[in-house]
């Protein structure tokens, strides 16, 4: 939403302190390839940026909650003293009034209980990437030198679990562990302990003559797993790599956890694709920038202050600017990112517009749309047909808990209730 001027009153921006640098090598990470963008460079955000960074960031937000969303690479290579600066700019630059929230993702395995203390005593979210147990984890999460990083991971958490951070796990959904939907969120409900998940498809997506290369994974040290040079990675292509997701496995993956949590975890687990739907089916869309309608306020920003579209943009085509050169807030208003948001919509094949749950998927992140549809129109979803599986299938649910809810009553009823199923 804009305001008169074309400026947004919030929009969310993941700040990356150490551009593309992590100590993990994890086989299916394109964002190791940017480092390409800036050859030679130390990627390390600097002390002078930082405020600059800060103050802009408060500075733009009329809304009165600012959120300070930090990822990488891996972050925390900054050092904590970084992080308790960056506390420190928050409290001089805040408005009255304005409510700040802390988020950082992290990998967990450099974690330590200094770490663990500093984010509890500073209200951090802690967005922590597992796969699942460890067969799965390991399967393309590897370090520098090839080996499984769990048992680092594990410990991390352990640290956090015992200051009790806030934890939210971020599941890549992938070739290894899509056939195992009920390990991988029996691991995170039992044996973790986790109420908040987020699980997130791998769509390597790559042109034919790339592929070859690309399935030997992004890792950036020369070894037995390639033998040439790591490529830039770019939204470009028709093809995706082994490691990606099936389609019809995501929507399998996504139906077999729906029926599991809705039977007794609703209201004790939380699991973002369920809570964002339950929001449309309610009414309420755009809880997650993937399925809302349009796009544009959901940014990205390199160690160096320079500002890209997005996250998964982050190409020479949609660097936006650079923030000590132009402030922030008119490049998130810019006529070329109020475009690249409206794209979103505008470019939907017929297809989508006719599809009975585009008020829940509005068609996707526009990154997987590099399929043709049935009658072979370009721009269809490589999620597609996951996403109708999984969003046909919670129908039923949702309508329920949608009636709860205008009752004034808990969605969570709904185990008590008994779960209605889909007509044919």
């Amino acid at each position: 939403m804009l305001t008169v001027n074309g400026t947004p009153p919030s929009f969310h921006l993941l700040a990356k302190p150490t551009g593309p640098i992590c100590n993990l090598d994890c086989s299916y990470c394109f964002f190791l390839s940017k480092e390409m963008l800036y050859p030679g460079d130390r990627f390390r955000m600097a002390d002078d940026l930082l405020e600059t960074y800060i103050a802009q960031l408060l500075e733009s937000h009329t809304a009165p909650e600012v959120m300070v969303a930090w990822q990488g690479g891996e972050p925390t290579m900054m050092g904590l003293d970084f992080f308790r600066r960056s506390v420190e700019l928050v409290e001089i630059h805040r408005r009255p009034g304005q409510r700040i929230s802390y988020s950082i993702q992290t990998n967990g395995t450099r974690l330590s209980n200094d770490w663990a203390v500093f984010f509890k005593e500073n209200g951090f979210l802690v967005g922590l990437s597992v796969d699942g147990p460890r067969e799965f984890h390991d399967a393309y999460r590897l370090d520098k030198q090839g080996k499984g990083s769990f048992d680092r991971v594990m410990a991390g958490y352990e640290m956090l679990a015992a200051r009790d951070v806030d934890v939210n796990v971020l599941c890549t959904v992938h070739a290894a562990n899509q056939d195992h939907p009920l390990d991988v969120y029996r691991f995170f409900r039992d044996e973790m302990g986790v109420q908040f998940i987020q699980f997130i498809p791998i769509v390597e997506r790559v042109t034919e003559t790339l592929l070859p290369l690309a399935n030997l994974g992004w890792a950036s040290k020369e070894d037995d797993r390639r033998t040439a040079k790591r490529p830039l990675y770019m939204q470009q292509g028709h093809h995706v790599t082994d490691r990606s997701i099936d389609a019809g496995a995501l929507g399998r993956f996504l139906t077999a956890v729906f029926d599991e949590w809705v039977r007794a975890d609703v209201g004790e687990v939380f699991v973002q694709h369920f809570d964002v739907a339950l929001g449309a089916w309610h009414g309420e869309g755009g809880g997650l920038c993937i399925f809302a309608e349009t796009c544009g306020l959901a940014l990205a920003m390199e160690h160096n202050g320079d500002l890209y579209a997005c996250d998964h943009y982050v190409e020479p085509d949609y660097l936006l600017g650079n923030i000590t050169e132009t402030p922030m807030i008119e490049l998130i208003a810019s006529e070329k990112q109020q475009a690249f948001g409206r794209a979103k919509r505008d470019t939907l094949p017929q297809y989508c517009l006719e599809c009975d749950v585009r008020f829940a998927c509005n068609g996707g992140c526009p990154r997987n749309r590099f399929i043709d549809t049935p009658a072979g129109d370009p721009g269809l979803n490589y999620l597609c047909a996951g996403y109708k599986t999984f969003f046909a299938h919670i129908d039923p649910a949702m309508k329920l808990m949608s009636r709860l809810l205008n009752q004034g009553r808990a969605p969570s009823e709904i185990s008590k209730l008994g779960v209605p199923r889909r007509t044919a």
